[in-house]
């Protein structure tokens, strides 16, 4: 078994776009991220804190973790196997979205807004709605949340 403080990168396939594109999978890394914390959170008790250092991983940093992934996803800046092929490099191929607003719209996703909060900042700004609304429709983030195997229990 892989230590989790590995690279998590896994050989090129040529089932994924550019198979000279390294491949990384979240599940590998998300795992070595959670041995982490339950290290950093072990010590920090002085005994092992276990599955419970899992869950409260998953409860307070997954969704952000996994939107972070997703957005390198989309840049291009790396190809994750658990996430939509042809979203990879999205941003890049993206000419039809307003190239102004779009860096600023996804900045605002990487620190963790969601939809309306896009939307009160455009508002609230005189920006027009109608880019900000295509450039929301076109990355779709409500519809790429992956549930972590711990969020269900």
């Amino acid at each position: 078994m892989d230590s989790p403080l590995q690279s998590q990168q896994m050989q090129p396939n040529a089932m994924y776009p550019g198979a000279d594109i390294p491949q990384y999978s979240i599940d590998r890394d998300s795992n070595g991220e959670i041995e982490k914390y339950k290290w950093y959170e072990s010590e920090r008790y002085g005994y092992d804190v276990g599955e419970a250092a899992t869950r409260r991983w998953v409860k307070c940093h997954w969704h952000g973790y996994l939107r972070a992934r997703w957005l390198e996803h989309l840049e291009g800046n790396r190809f994750w196997i658990e996430l939509d092929r042809g979203d990879f490099g999205l941003l890049q191929r993206a000419s039809f979205l307003d190239q102004d607003l779009l860096p600023q719209i996804v900045e605002k996703l990487k620190r963790g807004e969601e939809n309306l909060g896009v939307l009160s900042w455009a508002e609230s700004n005189h920006v027009p709605s109608e880019p900000v609304v295509r450039i929301l429709l076109a990355l779709d983030i409500n519809s790429r949340r992956l549930l972590h195997r711990f969020e269900c229990c």
